[in-house]
């Protein structure tokens, strides 16, 4: 059996598989790949965006009936804050008529604000507590 029996060198058949191949793609250009066959294409990893939380002011109001003690008792226990950082915020209540607790999420600051008019309510003193968009 003779190997040799169409008589066509390497350089000759390599540049017809080229030709092929250029033919075949021009082929698929033609009908725009809308064959339904597998295409080729890069794909690209997007990372998401995480949108970031709107935040809330918790502010208090000032009464003329609520103890100072408690107020500050309150700001301690709700807003971790230290008893001087308490003491300061209360009396910018008591002398300006409201003042900011605290700026948290939304969930959380309404937490807050449930957690101090709850405990004021039990002991019977008219504290106001409220959010708003900070």
């Amino acid at each position: 059996m003779n190997h040799w029996r169409y008589p066509t060198s390497y350089a000759a058949r390599m540049q017809s598989h080229a030709q092929a191949r250029m033919n075949k793609s021009d082929d698929d250009n033609d009908d725009n790949g809308d064959d339904g066959g597998p295409s080729t294409g890069v794909v690209v990893r997007t990372k998401p965006k995480a949108k970031k939380p709107s935040m809330y002011k918790v502010i208090m109001l000032n009464d003329d009936y609520t103890p100072m003690e408690f107020v500050v008792m309150i700001l301690e226990r709700f807003f971790n804050k230290n008893h001087e950082e308490a003491s300061h915020i209360m009396l910018h209540v008591h002398q300006k008529g409201v003042g900011v607790c605290g700026v948290y999420t939304y969930e959380i600051a309404e937490t807050k604000v449930t957690q101090v008019m709850d405990l004021a309510r039990q002991h019977q003193h008219p504290l106001q507590c409220t959010l708003e968009k900070a």
